[in-house]
C-alpha cells in the first residue's frame, strides 16, 4: 500500500499535443497484462533525456543515448517503446541486437529509420529479451494510439509497483498555455542517478534543442535525483522530456523569463512524479524528507542527506516508529565530511528539536521523538551551521515487505 498516494484519475490526465500513445499485452513475462507501451511524437518535437550512471547500463540505454545524439531536425525521434518484465540488462552483444530488433519493428511500422526510436526496458536483469513477443505486439499498440491514454500508458510500465503513477498540470507562461503531463514507474532499486525507475514527460511548448538538453538535466537533478527507496542504482534508469512544439510558447533561450518559469512548471511535476515513487517504494509505510541545510556547499548537504537516507539501521528505526535518533547523528558522522565540525550541528525531527550542539538537546522529551516516529510523513532537517548551502532528498521506510518483494522477485 503507497504511502498517502491517491490513484491517478484518468480524466485529469491531460491529452499533449503531438503526443499519442498505445499499448499492447504481449507477453512479455506474464500473460494478460498490459507490458508494452508505444508513445508516437510529432516530427517537430524536441526530445532530451538523462540516464543511468551504472557501468552496467543496459542495452536499450546504450542505444538511446546513441540515437539521441544522432537526432537533427531533419531526422528527429519520432518514437519511443518500452517494455516491462524484462529489463535487458547484464546481456551482451545479443541484448544490443535485440533491442535494435525492437526499434527496426516500430520504424517499419511507423516508415521512419531505427535510429528515430528511442527503446526502454524495465524488469530482470540477466535474462534474454524476448524480441519476438514484444515485435510481435507493437501492431496492437499502434492500432489504439490516442491522446487520451496516459493512464493505459502508466499501468503499461509498472513492474513491482502497486499502483500506477501520473500527474499533470497547466500553467500561463507569458499568457500563454502550457500543458504538460507526465508518467513514472519505480519501486525498488531506488537510488540517485537515476533509479530503477522510468520517467517520461510530455509538454506542448517549442523548446529549442540546446535548451531542452540543459532542462532536463537541471529537473532530473532537482527531481529523480533526490530519491531514495534502498540505495540501490538500477542499470535502466531514464528520464526523458519530450517538447511537441504544438502550443503557443517557444523557449529558445535559457536566461529567459520564459525559461525560468516552465522550468519551475517541469520541475515541480517532475518532483511529484519522482515523490510517487518513493511512496510506492516496496513495502514502505512512511515518507520521510530529509533537508540538510546552512552547509557549505549542496554537495555535502546531499551527501548527509543520502548517507540518512541509505541507512538501513535508520530506516528500520523508521518502520518500527522508534526514536533510536542516534543512529541519524551517526549516518551524519560517516557521511564522508572530512572537515564537518559535529559540535555545531542541530537535528530537528518535525518540530521537536532532538540534538543541540552536537549533543543530546536537554529539553528533548523521548515521548516527542515517539510521537513524531509513530506519523506516515515525516521530515529530518539536519542544521551544519557552516554555510547558505541546502539539499533535499526524499526516501521511505525499510520494512519486513521489503525483503519479502525482493526475495520474491522472479517467482
Amino acid at each position: 500500500m503507497a504511502v498517502n498516494l491517491p490513484l491517478p484519475v484518468s480524466a485529469n490526465l491531460k491529452p499533449v499535443a503531438g503526443i499519442a500513445l498505445g499499448y499492447a499485452e504481449a507477453g512479455v513475462k506474464k500473460a494478460n497484462r498490459k507490458d508494452v507501451l508505444v508513445l508516437k511524437i510529432a516530427p517537430e518535437a524536441t526530445v532530451a533525456g538523462v540516464f543511468t550512471l551504472n557501468r552496467f547500463c543496459a542495452a536499450p540505454v546504450q542505444i538511446c543515448k546513441e540515437n539521441l545524439a544522432k537526432a537533427t531536425a531533419d531526422k528527429p525521434i519520432r518514437a519511443l517503446v518500452i517494455n516491462t518484465g524484462n529489463a535487458n540488462a547484464g546481456t551482451g552483444d545479443a541484448g544490443l541486437t535485440h533491442a535494435h530488433q525492437v526499434c527496426q519493428g516500430l520504424a517499419t511500422l511507423l516508415a521512419c529509420d531505427a535510429s528515430q526510436i528511442l527503446p526502454f526496458s524495465t524488469g530482470v536483469i540477466l535474462e534474454p529479451l524476448p524480441v519476438d513477443r514484444i515485435v510481435a505486439g507493437l501492431p496492437q499498440a499502434i492500432s489504439n494510439l490516442a491522446e487520451d491514454n496516459w493512464m493505459n500508458a502508466a499501468e503499461s510500465i509498472m513492474t513491482t509497483d502497486t499502483q500506477p503513477k501520473a500527474a499533470s498540470r497547466t500553467v500561463t507562461i507569458a499568457g500563454k498555455t502550457v500543458t504538460l503531463t507526465g508518467i513514472s514507474k519505480g519501486s525498488g532499486m531506488i537510488r540517485p542517478n537515476m533509479a530503477t525507475m522510468l520517467g517520461f514527460l510530455a509538454l506542448d511548448a517549442k523548446v529549442a534543442q540546446p535548451v531542452l538538453n540543459k532542462l532536463v538535466k537541471e529537473v532530473a537533478d532537482r527531481s529523480f535525483n533526490c530519491i531514495t527507496v534502498d540505495g540501490d542504482t538500477s542499470t535502466n534508469d531514464s528520464f526523458i522530456i519530450m517538447a511537441t512544439g504544438a502550443g503557443e510558447l517557444v523557449v529558445d533561450s535559457d536566461t529567459s523569463a520564459e525559461y525560468a518559469a516552465l522550468a519551475a512548471a517541469v520541475t515541480e511535476l517532475a518532483q511529484n512524479l519522482s515523490q510517487q515513487i518513493v511512496r510506492d517504494g516496496e513495502g514502505a509505510t512512511k515518507f520521510i524528507t530529509i533537508t540538510v541545510e546552512a552547509g557549505k556547499s549542496v554537495e555535502e548537504c546531499r551527501k548527509i542527506a543520502y548517507s540518512i537516507g541509505h541507512s538501513p539501521l535508520v530506516k528500520t528505526a523508521f518502520f518500527a516508529s522508534d526514536p533510536n535518533l542516534g543512529r541519524i547523528l551517526a549516518a551524519i558522522g560517516y557521511a564522508g565530511v572530512d572537515d564537518l565540525d559535529v559540535s555545531m550541528i542541530n537535528l530537528y525531527l518535525d518540530d521537536v528539536w532532538v540534538a543541540k550542539n552536537g549533543g543530546r538537546n536537554p529539553a528533548y522529551k523521548e515521548e516527542d521523538g515517539q510521537r513524531v516516529m509513530q506519523q506516515s510523513e515525516i521530515t529530518v532537517r539536519v542544521n551544519l551551521a557552516r554555510g547558505q548551502a541546502s539539499a533535499t532528498v526524499w526516501t521511505c521506510d525499510l520494512s519486513h515487505d521489503y525483503v519479502s518483494i525482493n526475495a520474491d522477485y522472479r517467482s
